[in-house]
């Protein structure tokens, strides 16, 4: 499916249904595919999940399209929006959690619950080796990004710390397939470069949206991989604790990636939170 926004064509999936629904926010060089696992484990709940422009798009954005994480947080309360959803539970995993955030830090509306997975945080952002190493990345020309971004066809720079290593333990399928528009396609890389020259704009963007999501009175579940090396967890305690309905739960056998790494336990948590 696909909806056409003030940045440009977003694709998504919907299960459709009268269910709960839960909306996915997928991180940077990542698509809604990264959910695929946990929402075939959410029987009975409308389960919609949007790719939004962070680099493994398919669809360019317009050039002047505000590709800032607020612009990409705006991008998703206009999905929100478009589609007409209500009392939505929004779960957001590596920086699609900081993208969530920056939600909860302005209290969106059609918002009743929250799903925190390890995620960027507080002066985590850049998070570990591999953020680091794709915001000096964006400093690079579109082209001399595409360049350097070619070596990631081959398996064993994926699994290397700087690139998804420390970010997934088992979904490195699904890691190929992020990286190919960028790759084949010139305006995919244009809008990547864009992404990151402006999230490495605003390092504290996120300690400033920290100190007001103590005025977040809904639910959130926070779930941290308890083997995390990109998302420190005791980050995990610190967001619970600024939450007056914070919970939190640690997942073992896991990075970052809970979606690709404990798929059905992580469906698990967010279904009998959304039911709850």
């Amino acid at each position: 499916m696909q909806v056409e926004l003030s940045a440009g064509t977003i694709e998504y999936t919907d299960t459709g249904g009268p269910g709960p629904v839960v909306v996915f926010v997928h991180g940077l060089l990542m698509d809604g595919s990264l959910w695929d696992g946990t929402v075939a484990s959410l029987d009975g709940f409308r389960c919609v999940v949007p790719t939004l422009p962070l680099g493994a798009h398919r669809h360019p954005m317009r050039e002047n399209a505000d590709l800032s994480l607020p612009g990409i947080a705006s991008l998703l309360t206009e999905f929100l929006e478009r589609l007409d959803l209500l009392d939505v539970t929004l779960a957001g995993v590596d920086t699609g959690g900081a993208l969530v955030q920056l939600l909860m830090a302005d209290g969106v509306a059609r918002v009743s619950r929250v799903v925190l997975a390890s995620c960027d945080a507080f002066d985590n952002f850049p998070p570990g080796l591999t953020g680091k190493t794709l915001f000096l990345t964006g400093k690079l020309s579109p082209g001399l990004f595409g360049l350097f971004m070619q070596q990631m066809r081959l398996r064993a720079v994926r699994r290397l710390p700087i690139a998804f290593g420390w970010l997934t333990k088992r979904g490195d399928a699904a890691t190929r397939e992020w990286i190919r528009p960028l790759l084949s396609e010139a305006a995919i890389r244009r809008d990547t470069v864009g992404v990151l020259r402006a999230a490495a704009a605003s390092p504290g963007i996120l300690l400033e949206a920290a100190e007001r999501l103590p005025g977040f009175d809904r639910p959130v579940l926070v779930v941290w991989a308890s083997e995390d090396r990109v998302m420190p967890p005791e980050h995990g305690e610190r967001l619970t604790a600024l939450l007056p309905k914070g919970k939190l739960v640690e997942v073992a056998d896991s990075y970052t990636l809970l979606p690709l790494d404990q798929p059905a336990r992580l469906a698990r948590l967010i279904g009998e939170f959304t039911a709850g």
